[in-house]
């Protein structure tokens, strides 16, 4: 599959197979993630593979009600919990150097996690990046350490029909040309 292919054909998955993903296929979506570029290249992301139907209940427990995710936590094979290594990415000399902060590592988190989803469509397997949550009480059911933070839940598993399409801005909606406002039609 072409990467642009897989990046106008992966969409937020919310209804699975109950369909076990084979840990070949898991291995190759994991790798992906690895490749990920990151800052300084600190590799500052970390996963749990949550594949225990009471861990993932509660997990789900982690979610508002109103959260459209939440009848997802039941059906789907796993529920990968992504974190960050605090005091990493962003850093020079152990102090924070940009204007993010020590926020940095959501940026290289996110790259690992693009690679993560994009590589689980080219295998026929959907994704759902869950970002409204507990992240605190998530971290404690899946005994995260100090020294990390949870950054979101995925949720992985065979798409259960077909997602629809959503509607995109167009280029021109979003680019412009040398500074803000300057638009080339």
């Amino acid at each position: 599959m072409e990467v642009l292919e897989a990046i106008k054909g992966r969409r937020s998955i919310r209804s699975y197979k109950k369909d076990e993903i084979p840990l070949e296929k898991l291995n190759i979506i994991l790798e992906a993630a690895r490749w990920a570029p990151s800052w300084a290249n600190t590799q500052c992301w970390e996963f749990i593979i949550v594949k225990d139907k009471d861990i993932k209940d509660k997990l789900a427990q982690t979610l508002p009600s109103v959260n459209p995710a939440l009848p997802a936590f039941s059906q789907v094979p796993i529920v990968l919990v992504a974190c960050a290594k605090k005091a990493k990415s962003g850093y020079f000399q152990d102090k924070p150097v940009t204007d993010k902060g020590e926020y940095w590592y959501m940026f290289d988190v996110a790259l690992a996690l693009q690679n993560l989803t994009l590589a689980a469509y080219s295998l026929g397997i959907g994704s759902l990046h869950v970002g409204y949550f507990d992240a605190q009480k998530a971290a404690e059911i899946v005994k995260i350490p100090s020294d990390l933070t949870v950054i979101e839940l995925v949720l992985l598993g065979y798409p259960e029909g077909e997602p629809r399409l959503t509607k995109r801005k167009q280029i021109n909606d979003f680019v412009y040309y040398n500074y803000y406002g300057n638009k080339i039609e």
